[in-house]
């Protein structure tokens, strides 16, 4: 194969990364075309080809995507009406919640509304036990008046969430079939497809954003791969989940829910990828870009996974504050600040900004484009560390004028001078950004002092140095194309798709005939899904782990396994693997508890992908193309610029200095040096 092809839809931004199989990248940023995603998708893809000049037939290898459709339909509440049916007697499930405070000294916090209302909640008679025994089947012509109501309620899909119907599916089943019989043109979503797994409200809030969210993915990802066989593109694209993997895209339209963190997961794949080129067991990978910043903690080269995480937060650091998903995701803290991320003075005379963002339309104040409030790429730019004729190459020159004018009206309202506002943007983003990665470090008992920070994302390369002195990294680590990295990130991952399906046993009296076929099941699932994204059934290899707790525990660990839990058929090994892993996290085992298993996971994943690197070639240390006053770190200090393809491999930078690319700018704070390694990225630390 010689080119694969990735786009990376972010909320300012869509990158377009295009590969070579000799390492060779052609890359592109253009901005986000919010009323129509595929709009920027093929300008971007059409000025890589042009660059290349190739065309599209010659892109013989993987298409992938990532997109934040998803993840903007929730909060933006954009998505179309939707009803949810439960068990007669629950129609108060997403309201109730799970009655967890996620703050117990405000008396007045906020929740996200539901994305279904109670009009549109609907309760069917029917029950199944907690062992799967059905005690109340569900009456046909219940089905029939319940079909009616949602009918002549209007809404365009349906979430289903029975009681205990991770246990045993056929209500569900049931009910899909027959309201997909009587009411057409309806998108049905089940709790036992979707979410097979305990806790009511979580599976009910899992399976309603997966409902809300499919009128929207599956028409955009059908219209997608319709356009790229139209314009000759030889291969159907795939498309980045949450967990890390690609699949299908009908596999992913029929699970939106899988999406939601799409863009960010493929950016921690990539730096999963670089610490294993550059042999770095641990670091913290820090991706800014115009909407968001995001941190993750990467372990022996590999991200943090979780099986619940939630969408739509009122407070961003507030565990409990957003809607619940429970489908497999990179683990991961993501806040409001960005490129874009709006500044404003709060009630109290305070400085605060985001998380509000002027995205791409009308985006901030130096696009030109209708933006009217000072941003993080505003005060960049007035702090000079980005240049107003080399934005984007020079493609897309920026406002000096109307940015000067905009900083100037929130510099009067903190009675300072426009540099200082500038500079307390910088700083008060800086602090959100770096509280953002010691609180997920922290809540996972993971100490981030000394850890290298890995940085990427349109304005990652800008702020790195001024976030690492706060979280007292040893080095930070930009690597090439940064600004583009996302979308790289989606081109060094293997097929894959995470199950799960929950059955609560104790490990000591556990039923191997029913583990047989649960496991059966998923691997059957996950293999199918691989097919359909071209793997080879033959090439798919299969992972287990599980969520273990003792009994009596309201909490479980997820425990990886090395072996097939069906061959082996062994307790005593499914425990000693808990309690190693309980261990490590407590430092104590109650070994006189008994253990129980909760929920099995499955993951299947193709091969792993081959990438070649292409190596820096500058034979000679390049100096600097001009100097300009940055007002970053001091007033008008005199700093040099340099632009990043003609740094040789072993050059030292010592800041302050500025490196520029097409894409992004990389700032070199004063006291830090930086050196290019063999790969070409730029490796800075403290003097």
């Amino acid at each position: 194969m010689a080119y694969s092809l990735a786009v990376d839809i972010g909320g300012t931004f869509t990158d377009i990364v295009l590969r070579h199989s000799d390492g060779r990248l052609v890359v592109d940023k253009t901005l986000t075309t919010h009323d129509d995603l595929l709009s920027g998708f093929f300008r971007g893809v059409s000025s890589v080809l042009g660059k290349a000049e190739i065309d599209s037939a010659a892109v013989d290898g993987v298409v992938v995507h990532a997109t934040t459709v998803v993840t903007n339909a929730l909060i933006e509440r954009k998505g179309f009406p939707t009803a949810l049916v439960v068990t007669e007697g629950f129609r108060d499930v997403l309201t109730i919640r799970n009655e967890h405070r996620y703050d117990m000294f405000d008396p007045q916090i906020e929740y996200p509304a539901p994305l279904v209302t109670d009009d549109a909640t609907f309760g069917l008679r029917e029950r199944i036990l907690s062992d799967g025994t059905v005690e109340l089947a569900p009456d046909m012509d219940d089905i029939a008046v319940l079909a009616g109501k949602i009918r002549d309620s209007g809404v365009k899909a349906v979430a289903i969430c029975f009681l205990n119907s991770f246990a045993n599916s056929a209500h569900e089943t049931l009910v899909a079939n027959e309201l997909a019989r009587l009411v057409e043109g309806l998108f049905i979503c089940t709790s036992s497809e979707i979410a097979p797994q305990i806790r009511e409200y979580q599976r009910a809030s899992t399976t309603t954003v997966n409902a809300y969210a499919m009128p929207i993915s599956q028409p955009y990802l059908r219209r997608l791969s319709e356009r790229l066989r139209a314009e000759g593109f030889p291969n159907s694209p795939l498309i980045m989940l949450s967990s890390g993997g690609i699949v299908g895209a009908e596999t992913a339209g029929r699970s939106p829910a899988r999406m939601i963190e799409s863009g960010p997961a493929a950016g921690v794949l990539a730096a999963c990828h670089y610490a294993s080129l550059l042999g770095i067991d641990r670091l913290m990978s820090f991706d800014m870009g115009g909407t968001t910043a995001k941190a993750c903690l990467i372990e022996d080269q590999t991200p943090l996974v979780t099986g619940l995480f939630e969408v739509d937060r009122r407070y961003r650091f507030k565990d409990g504050s957003g809607l619940p998903v429970t489908v497999p995701s990179i683990d991961l803290i993501e806040i409001g600040a960005g490129g874009g991320s709006i500044a404003h003075v709060d009630n109290l005379g305070l400085l605060k900004v985001g998380p509000e963002s002027a995205g791409s339309n009308p985006g901030p104040v130096c696009y030109g484009r209708g933006g009217t409030e000072p941003t993080v790429t505003d005060a960049d730019l007035v702090l000079g560390l980005i240049d107003a004729d080399n934005f984007l190459g020079g493609e897309m020159p920026l406002d000096r004028a109307a940015t000067d004018a905009a900083m100037e009206r929130l510099a009067e309202q903190l009675a300072v001078d426009r540099v200082h506002a500038a500079r307390g943007i910088y700083r008060v983003v800086t602090e959100a950004m770096a509280s953002a990665a010691r609180t997920h470090a922290t809540d996972r008992g993971v100490d981030y002092r000394g850890l290298p920070l890995f940085a990427f994302g349109g304005a990652g390369a800008l702020h790195a140095c001024a976030v690492a002195e706060l979280l007292q990294s040893a080095s930070v680590i930009i690597p090439p194309q940064s600004s583009v990295l996302s979308a790289f990130g989606t081109l060094v991952t293997p097929v894959r798709l995470d199950l799960v399906r929950s059955d609560l046993t104790r490990v000591d009296s556990i039923d191997w005939n029913r583990v047989q076929s649960t496991l059966d099941e998923l691997e059957a699932e996950g293999t199918a899904a691989l097919r359909e994204a071209g793997c080879a059934a033959q090439d798919v290899t299969m992972i287990f782990s599980a969520d273990m707790r003792y009994v009596g525990q309201q909490h479980e660990v997820t425990v990886t396994f090395d072996f097939d839990p069906r061959l082996l058929r062994d307790p005593a090994a499914l425990t000693a693997a808990f309690e190693h892993a309980y261990l490590g996290l407590y430092g104590l085992n109650p070994s006189d508890v008994s253990v129980e298993l909760v929920t099995w996971r499955l993951t299947a994943r193709g091969p792993l992908v081959k990438t070649e690197v292409q190596r820096r070639r500058a034979s000679k240390p390049g100096a600097p193309k001009a100097h300009r006053l940055v007002s970053a770190w001091a007033d008008d200090q005199r700093t040099p610029v340099y632009d990043r393809a003609d740094l040789a491999p072993g050059q030292i930078i010592q800041g302050p200095a500025i490196i520029e690319e097409r894409e992004t700018t990389t700032a070199i704070a004063p006291g830090w040096n930086a050196t290019i390694d063999a790969v070409g990225c730029i490796v800075a630390s403290r003097d």
